[in-house]
């Protein structure tokens, strides 16, 4: 067995082993050649692969996004030596990481856990799906005086770019996203916006979308709320949640029936806001990390990007 770079002809076997691997997994949307490669593309993903007699038998991804460097899809073909063909192949990508620590997501309560803990990994903190049903309109919370809640103008988009990069801190949004996401949901226009105005400046946004994928595959009616982003000084004065619930008001007045979110578990505060409008926790992973010391690390992986 080789574990060697992923090539274009690899790609149809690569669709067959993520789509056996993860088939019985959470919402799981299998994926078409068209989807892996736009996957791949969008996510400018490194991807190893163990090779034996000429077929594809096991797979492993780098990712470095807005949450870090991310391992992706460790996966090996069921076999005696799984565990042994996944740990050379988690070795090697590692190899690829630039900074101090990486990271991968694991079921919560999955027996995998412990073998992340074999290679040197730490649970620190977790991921939760949150969904609430949606059976009528709501009253939107009462926000301070002088705060007014609407929807986004269309030539707000570069003020909402800003507010929204600045609530998370790091680089969310980038020019262009309201068409972007025109392009991908037909349906979608500024009015699924919700953005909290304080002295003419956007101080918190929520955006709220149909879930495309998710209604598609499995015939649903859910949408999807992004997370809400408040500027620092205007943080405790209740604008996520009346954009939350007026984002919820405006996805049953498109017709959808549930919503669903991402949440960090360790955001305490963000949780308990979400089951007050009625949110629950549909499913938990955890991040696993690994911290290494970059000095001690061989080859060109160990200098930073």
């Amino acid at each position: 067995m080789k574990v060697r770079n992923l090539v274009e002809e690899d790609l149809p076997s690569l669709v067959k082993l993520l789509n056996e691997a993860y088939r019985e997994s959470y919402e799981f949307i299998p994926f078409s050649m068209e989807k892996l490669c736009s996957r791949i593309q969008e996510r400018n993903l490194k991807i190893l692969v163990a090779e034996e007699d000429g077929g594809i038998e096991g797979c492993v991804a780098y990712n470095d996004g807005h949450w870090g460097e991310e391992i992706e899809w460790p996966c090996v073909l069921e076999r005696l030596d799984r565990r042994l063909v996944e740990d050379v192949l988690v070795r090697e990508i590692e190899k690829h990481v630039k900074g101090d620590w990486v990271f991968t997501v694991v079921d919560a309560g999955s027996p995998k856990i412990s073998e992340w803990v074999e290679r040197g990994y730490e649970p620190e903190g977790g991921l939760c799906h949150m969904v609430a049903r949606l059976d009528g309109l709501e009253p939107i919370p009462q926000v301070p005086e002088g705060i007014v809640i609407r929807s986004l103008k269309p030539a707000e988009e570069k003020e909402l770019v800003e507010a929204a990069n600045a609530g998370f801190g790091r680089e969310r949004l980038k020019p262009g996203v309201i068409q972007k996401w025109k392009t991908e949901y037909p349906s979608f226009s500024e009015e699924w916006v919700h953005v909290a105005i304080f002295r003419g400046r956007i101080v918190s946004v929520v955006v709220s979308k149909p879930d495309i994928k998710y209604n598609t595959f499995f015939n649903g009616r859910r949408g999807y709320l992004g997370p809400a982003a408040t500027l620092p000084e205007h943080r405790g004065r209740k604008l996520a949640t009346a954009l939350t619930r007026r984002a919820m008001n405006t996805l049953f007045g498109n017709g959808m029936d549930s919503v669903a979110l991402y949440t960090a578990e360790q955001n305490v505060a963000s949780v308990a806001l979400l089951k007050k409008l009625g949110f629950e926790i549909g499913y938990q992973w955890r991040f696993m990390r690994k911290h290494f010391n970059v000095k001690n690390k061989a080859g060109p992986s160990a200098e930073r990007g």
